[in-house]
């Protein structure tokens, strides 16, 4: 074997170690250390909040939020990940102005936009406690299913408080739903790949 196949292999086997010992570490940490890690899971949630477009046809805009959200519940576990999103909606309700637009308020999470909020809270909850329980899942196909399985969560919530507040059933689905349904798995494929990236390839030790 050639001295740069050796190099890289020991640049792997350290790479995977340390994705190993972090995995481990966020498991066996301290209250305080998740807490900390969940708050700043949060704050990238109102961070990529910021990053918004509109589309002419929906008063629901397209976010960076998923991102935060999806790998959140690999990153965090199944119990912490849903606390960072949590903290989220708890803390913009309070007054801090890092929903999308930077907005504010309890009317947020009572508006068009606020069950796709409280999504964002299930969906890390589901998609932390599938990675955390089920080895399977830490494969790229496992992930994308999981965060797939994440997004329909947050289209589900979002279209139920939508068909409230609209009053139709079938113009929330179009205008809360259909239009975001390519761009979220295109999220999702991105996000698969950053978390076979954070994942460790030996899951053993991590529960």
């Amino acid at each position: 074997m050639s001295e740069f196949a050796n190099d890289f292999k020991d640049i792997y086997i350290k790479y995977e170690s340390a994705k190993h010992d972090f995995f481990k570490w966020r498991t066996e940490s301290k209250l305080v250390n998740k807490l900390v890690l969940a708050l700043g899971f949060a704050c990238l949630t109102g961070i990529l909040a910021q990053l918004r477009f509109y589309l002419p046809y929906t008063p629901v805009p397209v976010t960076g939020q998923v991102f935060a959200v999806l790998l959140s519940g690999v990153i965090l576990g199944k119990w912490y990940g849903g606390v960072s999103q949590g903290l989220y909606a708890a803390i913009g309700a309070a007054g801090i102005p890092w929903f999308t637009g930077g907005k504010a308020g309890l009317e947020i999470l009572t508006g068009v936009t606020g069950g796709y909020i409280l999504g964002f809270i299930a969906a890390s909850l589901i998609i932390g406690w599938f990675t955390d329980e089920y080895k399977q899942s830490r494969s790229f196909a496992g992930i994308l299913g999981i965060m797939i399985l994440g997004n329909v969560i947050i289209w589900f919530f979002g279209f139920v408080q939508l068909s409230i507040i609209l009053g139709n059933l079938e113009t929330a689905f179009d205008k809360g739903v259909l239009p975001f349904i390519g761009v979220d798995i295109y999220k999702a494929l991105i996000a698969s790949a950053m978390a076979l990236a954070i994942l460790p390839a030996k899951a053993d030790g991590l529960r």
